[in-house]
């Protein structure tokens, strides 16, 4: 009686085996049927920037390969932070002077986007406030006051992104990104420059897949800037020990002016 039982015992052990062979190769082909939009990478080069005496700026360029036939936006950022502005207007009807404080919230420092057509042509108005790509989404996301209603922070954003544009802080451009088949897939590039004004931290650079409408794909990389030799030893200066600071800073400034002084004083007495 013990035999039947055993064989019955063998047979479903020979099914839960069969059964979990099938799992396991279901799942392998899945695997292996993702398409190549999974396998969207990215590569920050230039992603260690150091701030020294000589400093004046930099370029990175950022480079990966993604799906055939799809559009791209490279988006690179600061984290978000909150800013404050003065508010100038004409007091007495003719004088220019500070009539206010524009507090801005959830706005990054440094904001730039680079996309093969234009962010509008890519995306819908919802996928692009989504993923915060364009001056549009940025100006919904971010928080400013005080203003009376919708047009006076457009009014006050413009003037915040016109003043971000003319320190080279944020920039969006496109038909900028290179993009090249590549044995089924397509390689993209793009190289820009790097602001001197945008201060130490870690920055994050961010590619978007996009078909129909919609992002598919998003990868990321960092930028980190840092501070090295002198520029570092005096910020920390600054944070540590401001009156130190402050006395060589005025000390340098004499000694600076009593050169220049002295090169006119020669200058003069040659003629």
């Amino acid at each position: 009686m013990m035999i039947p039982d055993l064989k019955f015992r063998i047979s479903n052990l020979k099914s839960q085996i069969s059964n979990l062979i099938a799992a396991a190769l279901t799942v392998l082909a899945v695997i292996y049927s993702v398409p190549a939009s999974a396998q969207l990478s990215i590569t920050a080069n230039h992603d260690n920037i150091t701030i020294d005496f000589f400093y004046h700026g930099s370029t990175v360029s950022v480079k990966g390969v993604s799906e055939p036939n799809t559009d791209l936006i490279i988006k690179i950022s600061s984290p978000e932070g909150i800013e404050t502005l003065k508010q100038k207007g004409k007091v007495a009807g003719f004088l220019w002077m500070n009539t206010g404080t524009l507090h801005l919230k959830n706005t990054p420092n440094l904001y730039s986007v680079h996309s093969t057509k234009k962010i509008e042509e890519l995306l819908s108005r919802e996928e692009a406030d989504k993923y915060l790509l364009g001056y549009e989404a940025l100006e919904k996301h971010a928080d400013l006051s005080p203003v009376s209603g919708e047009a006076e922070k457009t009014k006050w954003f413009e003037e915040f992104i016109r003043l971000k544009e003319s320190l080279s802080l944020y920039k969006t451009s496109s038909g900028t990104i290179s993009l090249t088949p590549d044995a089924g897939r397509q390689k993209y590039y793009i190289k820009t420059d790097w602001p001197y004004q945008a201060p130490p931290g870690d920055y994050l650079v961010t590619v978007y897949a996009v078909k129909d409408g919609n992002v598919i794909e998003q990868a990321g990389a960092h930028v980190n800037v840092e501070q090295v030799g002198v520029v570092r030893y005096l910020s920390d200066m600054a944070k540590n020990s401001g009156a130190v600071y402050g006395i060589i800073s005025i000390v340098a400034a004499l000694g600076a002016g009593f050169g220049v002084g002295m090169i006119f004083k020669k200058g003069g007495g040659a003629h």
